[in-house]
């Protein structure tokens, strides 16, 4: 018994068939004395097909107007899944973002939520009603829609969640849990149980889409506990809580991969203050968020500067290098979109020494070439060839044993 937030993705509200056993379930929930708010993406790839259409009348993105385009989707799929509640006899009642009283900033496409006012929510809850919320939306402080970007649904739910001090927020997707690798790549990869904030943040942010990593982070803010289920069985999925609360400590959780990279140096950088500062601020302003950066030793002053950045904003990003390139009188700069990211993660592994050393010689015995590293206190990260990162994967999940939910102990 009690207040459950539950996100239901694309893909299990894609048709109406769909949406009907999202319904019964919902239903169920209610059934057992729970109050229930729901919230849903777009039905399917409606949110590609809008896109799509969008990209037809011209070249120019009108971010306001994509925002006002995009939260159609999410519209269809709250209304459609009220009505079908309703008709089988369990009270709903479908909410626009703006409705169930979600704040964004306004970043079109890319919005933060900055406050919920959940009075009707919790008005219609009161009622009896299941409140289906359209996911993925906000309203601005100049009273435009805005949209939270891809994922942007898992976020709101974590946030209402938050809001309404839900005793769970469970998101159904199209897998039963959070793995130890891609289960496409690495056929014996373990469901995890439980697995902690930290490590579900930077498994989302390397490349695991089981979660938007907002939505970990918001979560983790607010103490928030995620389960991950899949939409259509029953069984157990994955907790996502803290690491004190976990049953042990693993050393190594998962591999995680991300090929939307593309890696960026330039060569002969004069070494004095202000170059780094320089260089990634003009890539802010342009929006290009950097992840691994390596500078080289000095040589007469100078130094090479390398940085990875999303495969997406590579065109973006060459004229603003290119730029400083010259400003700082560098002699040249190169790109290269044909690598990818392999990673470990792990919340025990910054008390156990040789976890790097482990994956270095995995990758070693596999003779895959490593280009840059970074580290965090968590997850130990290498830059690869793309063509290598399937191969690369397997090899860490093997090396670390990770089939058999061992958690690699060195």
């Amino acid at each position: 018994m009690g207040l459950l937030v539950v996100k239901f993705g694309g893909s299990s509200v894609a048709t109406i068939e769909k949406i009907k056993s999202i319904a019964d379930k919902v239903a169920a929930m209610q059934a057992e004395g729970n109050q229930v708010v729901v919230v849903v993406s777009a039905m399917g790839d409606t949110t590609d097909e809008l896109i799509g259409l969008a990209g037809a009348t011209g070249d120019q993105a009108w971010h306001r107007e994509m925002d006002m385009l995009l939260a159609t989707g999410e519209q269809q799929s709250a209304a459609l899944l009220a009505m079908t509640l309703n008709n089988r006899g369990t009270p709903a009642v479908s909410l626009t973002g703006w409705q169930a009283g979600i704040h964004s900033d306004d970043t079109h496409s890319k919005a933060r939520i900055v406050s919920i006012a959940n009075g009707r929510i919790l008005q219609e809850l009161k009622q009896g009603n299941v409140v289906v919320i359209a996911g993925f939306q906000g309203l601005s402080p100049q009273g435009d829609i805005t949209t939270l970007g891809r994922g942007g649904s898992d976020t709101t739910a974590v946030a209402l969640a938050a809001s309404l001090s839900a005793d769970r927020c469970i998101i159904f997707t199209d897998v039963d849990g959070v793995y130890t690798a891609d289960p496409r790549i690495v056929p014996d990869a373990h469901k995890m149980s439980m697995v902690s904030y930290e490590e579900m943040l930077e498994m989302a942010s390397l490349g695991a889409v089981v979660m938007q990593p907002r939505a970990v982070e918001c979560a983790m803010h607010s103490q928030v506990e995620v389960e991950v289920r899949h939409s259509f069985k029953n069984d157990a999925g994955t907790l996502i809580t803290e690491v004190d609360k976990m049953e042990k400590q693993r050393v190594v959780s998962g591999v995680a991969h991300d090929t939307n990279v593309a890696r960026i140096a330039i060569f002969d950088v004069p070494d004095r203050p202000g170059v780094a500062s320089l260089l990634f601020n003009k890539l802010a302003q342009q929006g290009i968020n950097v992840d691994m950066v390596i500078q080289s030793a000095m040589r007469e002053n100078r130094n090479d500067i390398a940085f990875t950045i999303e495969k997406a904003d590579l065109n973006k990003a060459i004229p603003v290098v290119e730029e400083v390139v010259r400003e700082l009188g560098a002699s040249g700069l190169s790109y290269d979109a044909d690598v990818a990211k392999v990673s470990i993660v792990g919340a025990g592994m910054q008390s156990h020494p040789g976890v790097a050393a482990k994956m270095f010689e995995a990758l070693a015995e596999e003779g895959i070439n490593i280009h840059m590293i970074s580290t965090s206190e968590i997850r130990i990260s290498c830059l690869i060839d793309e063509d290598l990162i399937n191969k690369a994967v397997r090899a860490l999940h093997a090396k670390y044993d990770l089939g058999n939910g061992n958690g690699g102990c060195c």
